[in-house]
Parts: C-alpha cells; sequence; structure tokens
C-alpha cells in the first residue's frame, strides 16, 4: 500500500473498521475512501466519516476506481463460496490490487491488524473454508515455553512460526539451512510484532543442519527447549527419486539425531510433521517419512519410559501454496500463457490451507498424548485437472482454449490417489473438530537400529566401507529388501 492510494475496505464490521481506524492514523499506507458491504442497517452510513456503499455485488456500478485503488477485503470469517463471489464482483469493478486479511484464527482477540494484510491468492479461492481455532485459548500450553521450530523457512513452518506469536512463548528458535528463508521469516515476524502482532517473544534465528548430530547435540545442550515442532524436510516426489541418498540421509538419519537431542535434553513435547505419503509408500520420500513416523514411536516409548512428556506425529496431505505443491507450478504456466501439465485427468489430492493446517497443528501438539498418531480430517479430495481448470478462469483466461492443459503422464513415485491410513490403520474421532486419532491393528513398534546402521556408510564416509559412500543402488537393495519396490 502506497501513502497516496485510495483504498476501499470491503466489510464494515469490527475488522474492517479497525483497519480503517489504523490507515487514518498512520497516515503513510493509503486512505480509506469507502466501505462496501451487504448490511442493510449499514449502508448509506458513514464510519469515521467514511461512506458506506452497498451491496458488494453492485461494486461495478458504485465505484469506479482510480489508477493506484486497492481492496482490502476485511471478513475474517468468510465462506470461501462468498469469498469467491466477492472476489469477482471487485474484478468486475476494474480493480486489480486486491489484498485479504488473514482467516479468523489469526486475528487475535478480535484484532486486526494492518501488517496482516497480504495479497488474495489463487488459493485463497479454492479448496473448503477452514476451521476456525481461537488461537490464543489453544496456545495456552506453549505460555512461558522456548519453541524450536525446524525448517522454519518452509511454508508450514513459518507458518507455524506467525501463530506461535500469540502463544505466549518465551523464545521462538527458528532452525533451518537456508539462509534466505531464515532471514525473511525473521524479519517478518519482527514486522508483525512492532505492528502490534501476537506478544513479544524473544525470536531468535538458527542457521544449521539436521544431519550434523554433533550440532544437534551442541545446540539442543544450549537452547533448553520445551517443545519442538519437525518440519524440515526435503518434499519433492520425482526429484527425491532421483537423489535416495539426499533424501534418506536428511529425513531419517536427520530425525534420529533430531530425537535423540530432545531426548538427552529434555524436551517435553515433540510434533513431527507426517504426509499421506508416507500410507504404503510407493516412492523414496514417501518411505522416508514412513520411516519418521516409527522413528517418533520409538522415540515415545523413551520418553515414556522416563516420564519426560508428549511425543506424536501429525499426519496430512497436500497443503494449498507451498513451495513444493503444484499450485505455484501452475501459476507460473499460467502467466507463460501455457501448456498447463497435469499428470493425469483422474489425479486427485487432499488438500487444506496452509493455515488451517497450522492451526490444527498447533491445537493437536497441545492435547495430544504421548505415543500418540494424529490425522487431520482432509475432506474430499479435489480432482488436479478440476483444479488446474479454476486456477485458469481465476486469472481471467478459459481453459482449453487461452491456456491449454497438456497430460504428461505419473512420474516416478507418483500414484493417482492418496491414502490417508494404511490397512491396518482405522480412525477415531477426539474431542475437537478435524482431528483424528490414528489406530493400528498391529504392533507398531520396529526396531529400526539394524536399517540405520546399514544406511550410514551410504550417507556417511566409513573407513574401510569407502565403496558405499553415496551408492544409490546399495541404498534402494536395502530398502526394498525390506519394504518393496519404491523406483
Amino acid at each position: 500500500m502506497k501513502k497516496d492510494n485510495s483504498i476501499y475496505i470491503v466489510g464494515a464490521g469490527l475488522a474492517g473498521t479497525t483497519i480503517a481506524q489504523q490507515l487514518i492514523d498512520k497516515k503513510v499506507f493509503g486512505m480509506p475512501v469507502a466501505f462496501l458491504d451487504d448490511d442493510p442497517a449499514k449502508i448509506g452510513s458513514k464510519v469515521y466519516g467514511i461512506p458506506v456503499l452497498g451491496p458488494i455485488s453492485k461494486a461495478s456500478e458504485l465505484v469506479q476506481p482510480e489508477k493506484n485503488a486497492e481492496v482490502l477485503i476485511a471478513i475474517p470469517s468468510i465462506q470461501i463460496e462468498r469469498l469467491q463471489e466477492i472476489y469477482m464482483s471487485i474484478k468486475s469493478a476494474g480493480f486489480t490490487k486486491i489484498k485479504i486479511l488473514p482467516t479468523l484464527s489469526q486475528i487475535i482477540d478480535g484484532t486486526a491488524h494492518l501488517v496482516q494484510a497480504r495479497d488474495i491468492n489463487p488459493e485463497d479461492l479454492l479448496g473448503r473454508t477452514p476451521i476456525t481455532i481461537k488461537l490464543t485459548r489453544t496456545l495456552s500450553y506453549l505460555r512461558g515455553k522456548r519453541v524450536l521450530i525446524t525448517g522454519a523457512g518452509g511454508s508450514i513452518g513459518s507458518e507455524l512460526a506467525r501463530q506461535l506469536l500469540s502463544g505466549g512463548a518465551e523464545r521462538l528458535y527458528l532452525l533451518g539451512h537456508g539462509e534466505n528463508s531464515i532471514y525473511h521469516i525473521h524479519k517478518e515476524l519482527q514486522r508483525l510484532q512492532e505492528g502490534g502482532v501476537g506478544e513479544q517473544a524473544i525470536i531468535v534465528p538458527i542457521i544449521g543442519d539436521i544431519k550434523d548430530a554433533d550440532y544437534l547435540d551442541y545446540i539442543l545442550s544450549k537452547l533448553n527447549c520445551d517443545v519442538v515442532f519437525h518440519t524440515a524436510a526435503y518434499k519433492h516426489v520425482p526429484l527425491m527419486q532421483e537423489n535416495p541418498v539426499a533424501v534418506i540421509h536428511n529425513n531419517v538419519l536427520g530425525m534420529k539425531y533430531l530425537l535423540d537431542a530432545s531426548l538427552k535434553h529434555n524436551v517435553k513435547r515433540f510434533v513431527l510433521i507426517s504426509t499421506d505419503k508416507a500410507v504404503s509408500p510407493v516412492s523414496v520420500y514417501g518411505l522416508s517419512k514412513y520411516l519418521c513416523e516409527k522413528l517418533l514411536l520409538e522415540a515415545a516409548q523413551k520418553a515414556k519410559a522416563c516420564k519426560q512428556g508428549a511425543y506424536m506425529f501429525v499426519r496430512f496431505g497436500n497443503v494449498l501454496g507451498s513451495r513444493g505443491s503444484i499450485f505455484p507450478l501452475f501459476v507460473d504456466q499460467i502467466k507463460n500463457g501455457g501448456p498447463v501439465t497435469v499428470t493425469d485427468k483422474r489425479m486427485e489430492r487432499y488438500f487444506m490451507t496452509i493455515p488451517e493446517a497450522c492451526s490444527l497443528i498447533l491445537q493437536t501438539a497441545g492435547v495430544g498424548e504421548n505415543a500418540q498418531s494424529y490425522l487431520l480430517d482432509m475432506g474430499e479430495p479435489m480432482n488436479i485437472y478440476e483444479t488446474a481448470k479454476q486456477l485458469i478462469r481465476y486469472f481471467g483466461y478459459e481453459p482449453e482454449i487461452d491456456i491449454p492443459i497438456k497430460i504428461i503422464g505419473m512420474r516416478a513415485g507418483e500414484r493417482l490417489t492418496e491414502e490417508l491410513i494404511a490397512k491396518d490403520e482405522k480412525i477415531e474421532k477426539t474431542d475437537y473438530p478435524k482431528i483424528n486419532r490414528i489406530l493400528s491393528n498391529t504392533n507398531t513398534s520396529m526396531n529400526l537400529n539394524p536399517l540405520l546402521d546399514s544406511l550410514h556408510p551410504i550417507c556417511y564416509k566409513v573407513s574401510g566401507k569407502e565403496h558405499l559412500y553415496r551408492n544409490k543402488e546399495e541404498l534402494l537393495t536395502i530398502l526394498e529388501n525390506q519394504f518393496g519396490n519404491i523406483r
């Protein structure tokens, strides 16, 4: 938002009027010139001297936007179908710069902050309406605690960090091996705090690699960490099929080292972020996450024996808009004129928004029990081909006429549909909406030490076993002998 911008605010409720007041007070982001609302009791009135126009569906008749005019949608509790309607009305009125406030889950204690406004994204208009979770109540278990997020610069890690600002944690440790992503989320959190969002936790950026066992042991000995959210992982399925040693090294051995250090240094609560690709895995990435789930449950038994705390994992499907998802790829392809590449017209995936997934993860971490496994309710799967067509229309084009869609076939490690639970698992509802407990019909414990010992000389140089170092074929043979085909 620029100082000379005219800003139209959609929604004259608490969030919208709060934002208007902040714009008037700050005088640097632009000035509110009108509200758009559907409430007959508000239409025709003024708030802070700003007229309330309506209904929103008649925006094209009510306003003629100036060159730099912007729209801010300030209805945090909006249903996705209604958001789609409002978006189309605003677009038809000639607005091209459209921002949105976060969901109600992130509007803490009903207070909206201008600094939270962001550009509307295609994923905001797809999928389902996210569940509303009161973060201040949900995060009470973190008050005064020290919280570590691995992979804090990634899609899930960074959103967890944003929401954790409201938890009253004493410190937030942001661990990642990419300096740029950690730099950006650190600066963003500082900017949010300066804008009045959340509480004044001390934010500590940490550059490090989870594959370094000595480093993890050292850093956790210094942090006095209470809670760990482990999101760091290599995730691109086809890329990991080509680099199996890297994914096992990072995802599996890195997980083992992090768990060992957490148990040793008295981490009370450990939450692994898992994926539906860990169910009956057909890819190296999926198998790596399957092994991570087993390592977590093994560590939970050790935590139980020493009465240490709650070690658990949370499994869910894809998230809309993550850096590893199809949506950024589709957007780039559309902006370049196509074609949009889809593997198969029948392919389906489960999706939820990143903020909703993170809110549910944080709630699960607070109410979850040691050695338990949890599955987020993903709703119905989305057809990828139909979703591609929706995205093309979002950008104002017609599928197969303006922008072609090319069917390219499934790549190694992919399958048409994903499963949320294995054949020996079933789910039961918890007392919390969209959080299910996974129950296994078989013994979930597995002694993975022999397997890890056999993988170690492939990931690290070992004297006398140099011929095994980075040996892709040897690694795949070891894994397939125990778990079946993953090529």
